[in-house]
């Protein structure tokens, strides 16, 4: 036998305590994939999804994305929808505006009338379709209600013409050979007058005038832009009678003050 050798002395091994693992399992389960994890992680500890996501906040509706216009909106919180509705607001107020123009302009234009002071305007020329001898046209212009211009028949017509276009407030009429009650039956009177008003770019505007058979003058609102020319036209003679003819004594234009 071979001799032994002495042994070597052996180290002793290390001994492994256990340590205690925290409970994995107290926490909120991943919610993708349902394994536990321990509690303020922000990630899992498996796949690595994030435990507490931040809510997003629910989109807007539509209706509240309109206005103001200069919110902002996300995705998803009805942006087609809200540009959809202001072209259609935008549409609809300009067709509004089209359609309400002339009305408004109109009302704008009357307002001013009444807030304004009315002017006399003269004629720069009187011509008449038809005359009685020394009874003219132009006598309805010369400021003196005991003259007038005397018409053979119903149908004649007198025409005045003025030097620049002007805003045709008011029209005031004096029917009759006079405004004195004695001398107003001696002659035959229109109680219907067809008004033709010419403006500047050549419409007309036409407007059945009716008079009442009594002395004096008589006032009749027009509010006609831009006049040129104003024609009268007699009809519905009352008293005339052989040897009388139609008679209007005064004619007067106001424009805006």
């Amino acid at each position: 036998m071979l001799p032994v050798q002495p042994a070597k002395p052996v180290a002793p091994r290390p001994v492994v305590r256990p340590v205690a693992e925290p409970d994995e399992g107290a926490g909120a389960p991943c919610p993708a994939c349902g394994t536990p994890n321990p509690p303020g992680r922000r990630f899992c500890r498996r796949c690595a999804t994030a435990l507490n996501p931040v809510v997003q906040p629910a989109p807007l509706p539509w209706w509240r994305t309109v206005w103001p216009l200069r919110r902002r909106v996300r995705a998803s919180s009805g942006r087609a929808v809200r540009l959809v509705v202001i072209l259609a607001v935008v549409a609809a107020l300009c067709a509004a505006g089209l359609l309400l123009l002339p009305a408004g302009r109109a009302l704008f234009e009357d307002t001013r009338d009444k807030l304004g002071k009315p002017k006399p305007v003269t004629p720069v020329a009187v011509e008449a379709s038809a005359e009685v001898p020394g009874h003219p046209a132009k006598n309805t212009t010369d400021g003196a209600s005991n003259r007038y211009w005397g018409a053979p028949a119903p149908g004649a017509s007198v025409t005045y013409t003025f030097r620049k276009p002007f805003r045709l407030v008011d029209l005031i009429l004096t029917n009759g050979p006079s405004k004195s009650p004695d001398d107003y039956p001696r002659q035959a009177r229109a109680l219907r007058v067809d008004l033709e008003v010419t403006t500047q770019d050549g419409k007309q505007h036409r407007k059945q005038l009716t008079l009442g058979d009594t002395p004096g003058p008589q006032p009749v609102h027009t509010g006609i832009s831009d006049v040129k020319t104003v024609r009268l036209v007699l009809h519905a003679p009352v008293g005339l009678t052989r040897g009388r003819h139609l008679a209007l004594a005064e004619v007067e234009f106001f424009e805006r003050g």
